[in-house]
């Protein structure tokens, strides 16, 4: 290799430098400028971090702090503050990784191992963050340290004592004591399981989901916390968000095993259950009680889904007209619930189809005492009372001889053929005083039932040709707005059948 010659003409003399040599000083000095550069930056970074943190911009400080420890690598403050801001955002397991680098980079950092043995003790990891706190206190006194190794040595005893407990079957006592080892070490997956257990076999199942659902974040892939939560919810009748945990599962992985045919079933059930609903609010009665029971079909083993199940038929039956059925399925549930506000509506509902007022009063009035100002409560009350009123005076359907339900055509019907026997000139009887009262009866019997307005009013409990309830009288309750049975006077009139 021909080396080449280069004269400093500066100095004077003449100065021989090989290519490589001279290379290697213009790398040199671009490192130095480079280093300089990022150094500064670092800087920028560690300090916007610091500001960014103490204003609780966790994220953004973050990501300034991320910058710092790509730009010094070897910086063991830039890993520990970083690990700070991970701790801050609860993300623990990203903490400790920086935490071991910082130790790695400087064994003496005893705030670092301290943070680390914290980490560790919190996620139950009791034999490694023992020996972080002894190496601390080697180096010298530390009261921190010296604590938490006497708690550690406290929360060993209280584990074994926890797992005898539930072993044998003493579950509060274990769930006092794992209580209090989980405030020391709350990230710990396996004590919330245990504890959740607990909670299960006492068949309280709300607490059982609040320790599971911390264990999805605490264990990755978590597919069976997501089971067991969605599996707890819909024993809880709550179906809805059985679905959403689930689909949680699926999402890990869309072929779970387990997650997979309870997802299709939940699925299905949500369906029915819903076009049960959404029937039910459109009055479409028929159609509630074919989806009610397809549902109850569907899940045949608990007892939530049956008991809706048969609140739906109680509804649907009574607001459809199926009476009986409707009095057998409400008694029956409300007899496993006698609290069941809904279900003693809709059975006094029923009991005012069968024209039984004393008995839907009666259950209109427990509903309210249950659920004080329940509207449909206080007005189904208030119409009994109507109609129990109104029933020991004049009932119009059985002066005709026909139901509540009988439509305008049953209605005229009725009316003629009685018109025809109760007419006052065509009496054959001697008692023309009764003959004239009961086509009275009949003809406001007509009048009332065959007026829509008039005949809601009279289901509502309101007789409206009784002149007490009318703002106007004059020769009693049928000579207001121009209703006449008579015609112009006594009984020479021309009969109308229509």
């Amino acid at each position: 290799m021909i080396e080449e010659k280069i004269t400093d003409m500066n100095i004077g003399g003449v100065v021989i430098f090989t290519k490589s040599l001279f290379i290697f000083l213009l790398l040199d000095v671009y490192l130095k400028g480079s280093y300089a550069v990022n150094s500064m930056e670092v800087e920028q970074h560690l300090e916007m971090g610091k500001k960014l943190l103490a204003a609780g911009q966790l994220a953004e400080a973050l990501q300034h702090y991320h910058s710092a420890v790509d730009g010094d690598p070897n910086n063991y403050l830039t890993y520990f503050r970083r690990a700070t801001v991970f701790l801050a955002m609860g993300k623990s397991k990203s903490a400790l990784p920086d935490l071991t680098k910082v130790i790695e980079l400087k064994p003496d950092f005893t705030a670092a191992r301290i943070q680390r043995a914290n980490v560790l003790l919190k996620q139950g990891k009791l034999d490694d963050a023992e020996k972080d706190f002894k190496s601390v206190i080697e180096r010298g006194p530390n009261d921190e340290a010296l604590s938490q190794l006497n708690a550690i040595a406290e929360l060993r005893r209280d584990i074994s004592e926890a797992y005898m407990y539930f072993e044998h079957g003493q579950l509060p006592t274990a769930v006092d004591i794992l209580g209090r080892v989980i405030e020391k070490c709350p990230w710990d997956p396996s004590l919330h399981e245990t504890r959740a257990e607990c909670y299960i076999q006492m068949g309280e199942y709300y607490k059982a989901i609040s320790d599971i659902r911390p264990t999805t974040s605490l264990r990755s892939d978590n597919r069976p916390a997501f089971y067991k939560m969605s599996d707890l919810y819909y024993k809880l009748g709550e179906a809805e968000e059985s679905l959403i945990q689930i689909r949680e599962c699926l999402k890990l992985d869309p072929d779970d095993k387990q997650c997979q045919p309870h997802y299709k079933k939940v699925k299905k059930l949500v369906k029915q259950i819903n076009a049960a609903q959404e029937a039910k609010v459109n009055g479409q009665y028929d159609e509630c009680l074919n989806k009610a029971k397809q549902f109850m079909k569907t899940e045949p083993n608990e007892e939530f889904y049956q008991l809706k199940g048969q609140g739906y038929l109680c509804h649907c039956n009574a607001k459809g007209g199926h009476i009986q059925e409707a009095l057998r399925i409400c008694n029956r549930l409300l007899n496993k619930n006698p609290e069941n506000v809904e279900a003693l509506m809709d059975r006094a509902e029923a009991y005012l189809a069968s024209e039984k007022w004393e008995e839907a009063i009666n259950d209109f009035q427990k509903a309210l005492n249950m659920e004080e100002g329940n509207r449909r409560a206080q007005e189904g009350l208030n119409k009994a009372q109507k109609l129990l009123k109104q029933s020991q005076k004049k009932d119009y359907y059985k002066i005709l001889g026909v139901k509540r339900t009988a439509r305008k055509k049953e209605i005229l019907k009725a009316y003629r053929k009685l018109a025809a026997k109760w007419h006052p000139d065509k009496y054959d009887g001697d008692d023309k005083a009764k003959a004239e009262k009961m086509f009275i009866d009949i003809a406001a019997a007509k009048e009332v039932l065959t007026d829509p307005e008039k005949r809601q009013k009279f289901d509502n409990g309101e007789d409206p040709l009784d002149p007490e309830q009318q703002q106007h009288g004059g020769g009693g309750p049928f000579w207001h707005e121009g209703f006449n049975p008579f015609g112009g006077g006594g009984f020479k009139f021309k009969f109308n059948f229509n």
